[in-house]
C-alpha cells in the first residue's frame, strides 16, 4: 500500500498544490489520480502564473488565439484558467462519482475581491456557471468580507475552498460561516448532502515568522537563554494546526450532528503551505505529523515527490501532543510572540501577497498579448502586395 493511499485509510486525503495545462495534457494527473495518489487539486494565482510564465508552449497557442480574437489580458487569464479547471474537473469525474468528499479542484475568485462580499459572491456564482462541473471548489478567503460571502454561497449550494486562514479566530469565523449557509439551507429545505466546503489553514508561515522572531530575540542572549528560544524554532506551525484541529473536532461534534443527520457534511480542515521553507526541517515535517480523520492535506510537487520517496505514515499524529502544542503557544507568547495577532498580520501580507501574483501574471499576459498582436500586423503587412 503506497503511503497516500495508507493515509487516506486514516480519513485524510492528500491535494496536489498545482495545475497547469501540462500536467493534464502529458497524463501526468491522471497517472497520480488513477495510482491513489492524489484526491484533489488547488491552484491559486500563484500557481497559475508560474504555469502560464514557464514558457513551455503549452498555452501559446490558446493565448495567441484568444489575443487574436480581441480578448484582453483578464479575458484570457479567465479563459485559460478555467479550462484547465473544467479539464482537471473531468479527470477527477469518476472519483467524485465513487466518493463524493473526493475528487475535488479549487478555483479562486479575484485578489481584488479580498474586501467584496458582494463582488466575491457575484464572480463565484459566474464562474459555477461557466464551469458546469459538480466538483469545483470557490476559493474564498477568509476575511470578514469573505466570510460574509461563504455565508450566502453556501447557502446557495456552492462549494467552497476557504483559503488563508492563520489563527483560531479565522478558523472560528469560518466554521460559524459555513454553519450558518448550511442553516439557511435547513430553513429553506434544500439539499445538503452536495455541498463540501474546507477550511485552508496555513502552516509554514507561521513558522518562517515566529523563527525570524525568535532569531531577533536570541541576539544578544545569554546562552540559556538562547538555547529556550532556538528550543522553540519550528514548532507554531504544528502547534497551531493541533490546537485548531481540536477546535474541529468540537465545533463538529455533537451539537453538529442533528444537521449531519439531515445530510450535513464537516467542513474539513485543510492543511495548506505544507512544503518546509526552512532547509534544516524535515521535508514532511508539515505532512507526516498532520495526518488525522475528516482531513485534508495539499502539498506542492516537491513534497509530494519526497512522500513518495521516503514518505511514513505514522498514525493519527494531528491527534498526538496536543497539550505540548498549547504549551508552545504559551511559551511563545511569555516571549510576546502572540501567534493570534500574527494570523492577522499573515493574513494582509497573504492577500497582498495573490494580489501581486495575479497582477504580475496580467502584465505578462498583456505583453504577450501585445507581442502577438504585433505579430500579426507583420504578417498582414508581409502578405500585402507593396506592404
Amino acid at each position: 500500500m503506497s503511503v497516500p493511499v495508507e493515509i487516506h485509510s486514516r480519513g485524510q486525503a492528500i491535494w496536489l498544490d498545482s495545475i497547469s495545462a501540462k500536467m493534464i495534457h502529458s497524463g501526468r494527473l491522471d497517472g497520480l489520480i488513477t495510482s491513489g495518489t492524489v484526491y484533489g487539486v488547488t491552484s491559486n494565482p500563484t500557481i497559475f502564473g508560474q504555469a502560464i510564465e514557464g514558457n513551455d508552449g503549452d498555452y501559446d497557442q490558446r493565448l495567441a488565439r484568444l489575443a487574436d480574437d480581441g480578448k484582453d489580458a483578464f479575458g484570457i487569464y479567465d479563459e485559460l484558467t478555467r479550462k484547465d479547471i473544467a479539464e482537471g474537473a473531468d479527470l477527477f469525474r469518476a472519483l467524485f462519482l465513487a466518493s463524493p468528499v473526493d475528487g475535488w479542484i479549487s478555483l479562486e475568485v479575484l485578489p481584488s475581491l479580498a474586501h467584496d462580499a458582494a463582488g466575491t459572491v457575484a464572480e463565484a456564482r459566474r464562474l459555477v456557471s461557466l464551469l458546469g462541473r459538480p466538483n469545483v471548489l470557490i476559493k474564498v478567503p477568509a476575511t470578514p468580507a469573505g466570510c460574509e460571502a461563504i455565508r450566502t454561497l453556501i447557502g446557495d449550494g456552492i462549494s467552497v475552498n476557504v483559503t488563508l486562514m492563520f489563527n483560531r479566530k479565522h478558523y472560528r469565523d469560518v466554521a460559524n460561516a459555513y454553519l450558518e449557509g448550511i442553516t439557511s439551507r435547513v430553513a429553506g429545505s434544500k439539499n445538503l448532502s452536495k455541498v463540501q466546503s474546507v477550511a485552508s489553514f496555513f502552516v509554514s508561515r507561521v513558522d518562517t515568522t515566529v523563527d525570524r522572531l525568535l532569531d531577533a530575540k536570541a541576539e544578544g542572549a545569554d546562552a540559556a537563554r538562547r538555547s529556550h528560544l532556538q528550543g522553540l524554532r519550528g514548532k507554531a506551525g504544528l502547534a497551531n494546526c493541533k490546537v485548531v484541529y481540536q477546535d474541529f473536532l468540537a465545533v463538529f461534534g455533537d451539537d453538529f450532528r442533528p444537521l449531519a443527520a439531515k445530510g450535513a457534511n464537516v467542513q474539513r480542515p485543510l492543511w495548506a503551505s505544507t512544503g518546509t521553507k526552512n532547509p534544516a526541517y524535515p521535508d514532511l515535517l508539515y505532512v507526516e505529523n498532520l495526518v488525522g480523520p475528516s482531513t485534508v492535506n495539499t502539498i506542492p510537487e516537491k513534497t509530494l515527490e519526497a512522500l513518495l520517496d521516503h514518505g511514513r505514515c505514522l498514525g493519527d499524529t494531528v491527534l498526538e501532543g496536543v497539550d505540548e502544542s498549547r504549551r508552545t503557544l504559551d511559551a511563545l507568547a511569555e516571549e510576546g510572540i502572540d501567534v493570534e495577532a500574527l494570523g492577522e498580520q499573515l493574513q494582509t501580507e497573504g492577500v497582498a501577497a495573490f494580489a501581486k501574483s495575479y497582477d504580475d501574471l496580467l502584465g505578462t499576459i498583456e505583453k504577450r498579448r501585445l507581442e502577438v498582436l504585433q505579430d500579426s500586423v507583420r504578417t498582414r503587412k508581409f502578405m500585402i502586395p507593396g506592404g
